[in-house]
């Protein structure tokens, strides 16, 4: 299936044109009212070298938050108040800090600082948003994302001490639940977020709550 290339007009392919991988299109901008277009089309932009690539996988890796997993250990960290916890306090510095390390462990630079600094408009237009995690008044955790409606797409997270992203994660998904949010979207599969309660559906199902719920 060959890949669709966007110019400058605001649309996006139908999203079951995707390929096996979920990679659905290149091309395009950064722009606040194209990446708004993707996520409530269920599409999220991924940079390879130079280029945007959009993607839609099916199936779509989800976080249904009243069905977070807290462990025992995690637990007894937070009861612990090892970490202290904030929301849109340093956006800028945890997506500079995400950029760093998928440079440094990844060997990925998929965030680029026109990734950056398209994602602080959005946080200024008070569509992304960050959670903190501190540790003696530094920065060790965080990670950050897009709120439409009643659903969160997450973006990326980072960690400079163990179990702080992790802290971040459960800390705002139980104050996201709180809120009314239904649906956290964490695009790909990870172990790590299937610990916390993570799970796949189709792109078809994810489609359908994302219409409701991201408005």
């Amino acid at each position: 299936m060959p890949l669709f290339f966007i110019n400058k007009e605001l649309v996006f392919p139908p999203v079951d044109l995707a390929e096996p991988d979920g990679l659905l299109a290149a091309g395009g901008d950064l722009s606040a009212e194209r990446l708004l277009l993707a996520y409530r089309s269920g599409i999220f932009p991924w940079y390879e070298g130079d280029h945007i690539l959009w993607w839609s996988p099916d199936p779509r890796f989800v976080l249904f938050p009243d069905e977070l997993i807290v462990s025992k250990s995690m637990r007894a960290i937070i009861k612990k108040k090892t970490f202290s916890f904030t929301t849109n306090q340093a956006f800028t510095e945890v997506i500079t800090n995400c950029k760093n390390i998928a440079r440094k462990d990844q060997n990925s630079t998929w965030i680029t600082n026109e990734v950056k600094n398209a994602y602080v408009e959005l946080h200024k237009k008070g569509i992304a948003h960050s959670a903190e995690t501190w540790q003696d008044g530094k920065l060790v955790g965080g990670l950050y994302g897009v709120r439409l409606g009643k659903v969160f797409f997450g973006e990326s997270m980072f960690s400079h001490v163990s179990n702080a992203s992790k802290f971040a994660f459960i800390t705002y998904v139980q104050e996201l639940l709180k809120e009314g949010v239904k649906l956290i979207d964490c695009q790909v599969y990870t172990e790590h977020l299937e610990s916390l309660g993570a799970t796949m559906i189709s792109r078809k199902r994810f489609i359908e709550l994302i219409s409701e719920a991201a408005r």
